[in-house]
């Protein structure tokens, strides 16, 4: 029987930050290439491998293989049942759980997709999920999908849709001894700030599964000289709404939210720099609810984004299941410890063996 720590561990010392995911990929392909009942496909540093079994449903199982860089965490280090080092959590933990449940299921009461793909921690743009849907989208297609992500092995239910927004105030330069003679950009941006700390959120139950909206203002960039009144400010804010919005929903609100504030005649504007949306619940998917009653406990939403958004968008219900505490991702403490391992394996592992 695979020691799933042990096994988390040695993921864990094959560096994979992101766009350096080869040997991760070389890993994996070489282990799901020595099962016969598996499909399998290498496509850059992405791996998938497919059941072909004829069953009447079919699940995706997918997790990133990259890590961001390490912050004084590189390499394995395990004490007392517990796994320490970068991406543990995140999510070479799932990635453990995963790639065991490959290797050790050639009978599954449904087809699965085992999806291990790159570069998840950089820009959307250069997500390997995302080049597989565009290049080979049939790969992909599913009934239902899985993401591994750290959730403590807990269903989290969809995720939250992202926006970020530049908002850009204008003024009139002036001598700084005498500004009355211009108009601070700077000055006016306050009631903005003001406005975007001031809100109080908003909070919206979907499915039991309930979705608390964030705006936070992430940058601030203003300033001509040191005597100089200045002409232009600008208000970077991230907006994370509950997913029964899209982004035109959300671009929406940020206008009404902020509009009374903004001046056209000084060319005030709200730019829209990076939007995604969320996507629901989707609980009531029988392999989604197997999930569910699986980990006897309730789900709970998913705080933030994540690529069950991706799935979503092509029409596959998802939900967030994997070993690993979501608060510890990134976190230079990032760890994972046996007991979830175990648990999110015999979850997972009773979804895809259950009555088809």
């Amino acid at each position: 029987m695979t020691d799933l720590l042990e096994l988390a561990a040695e993921l864990v010392d094959t560096p994979s930050v992101s766009r350096d995911e080869s040997a991760m990929a070389d890993r994996v392909e070489s282990e799901l290439r020595q099962c016969d009942w598996l499909q399998v496909l290498r496509d850059g540093d992405n791996v998938v491998a497919r059941t072909d079994l004829g069953r009447s449903q079919r699940l995706v199982v997918a997790g990133h293989l990259d890590t961001v860089p390490p912050n004084g965490n590189s390499g394995a280090r395990v004490e007392d049942e517990v796994l320490w080092g970068v991406g543990a959590a995140d999510m070479k933990g799932g990635l453990a759980v995963m790639l065991d449940l490959a290797r050790s299921t050639d009978q599954p009461s449904v087809d699965v997709t085992w999806c291990f793909y790159a570069r998840e921690e950089l820009a959307r743009t250069e997500s390997g999920l995302a080049a597989l849907w565009r290049e080979q989208p049939d790969l992909l297609r599913a009934d239902a999908a899985v993401v591994c992500e750290p959730t403590s092995s807990l269903v989290e239910a969809g995720c939250q849709g992202t926006m970020r927004v530049v908002i850009h105030v204008g003024g009139i330069r002036a001598h700084t001894a005498r500004p009355f003679a211009g108009l601070n950009a700077i000055h006016r941006l306050g009631p903005v700030i003001d406005r975007v700390a001031q809100w109080q959120g908003r909070s919206i139950t979907l499915d039991g599964c309930e979705y608390v909206e964030q705006l936070q203002a992430v940058a601030v960039e203003g300033g001509v000289a040191g005597n100089v009144v200045p002409d232009h400010a600008s208000l970077t804010v991230n907006y994370r709404f509950a997913p029964d919005r899209d982004a035109a929903g959300a671009r929406a609100f940020l206008q009404a939210l902020l509009d009374e504030l903004l001046d056209e005649r000084q060319a005030d504007r709200v730019e829209v720099i990076d939007e995604a949306d969320g996507a629901p619940p989707s609980l009531d998917h029988p392999l989604l609810a197997a999930l569910v009653a699986g980990s006897d406990a309730p789900p709970r939403a998913k705080v933030g984004w994540t690529d069950v958004a991706s799935f979503w968008a092509h029409g596959v219900p998802a939900a967030n299941f994997g070993p690993g505490d979501p608060l510890l991702a990134h976190h230079p403490d990032e760890r994972v410890d046996r007991q979830d391992l175990t648990r999110a394996r015999t979850v997972l592992g009773s979804v895809l063996t259950g009555p088809d």
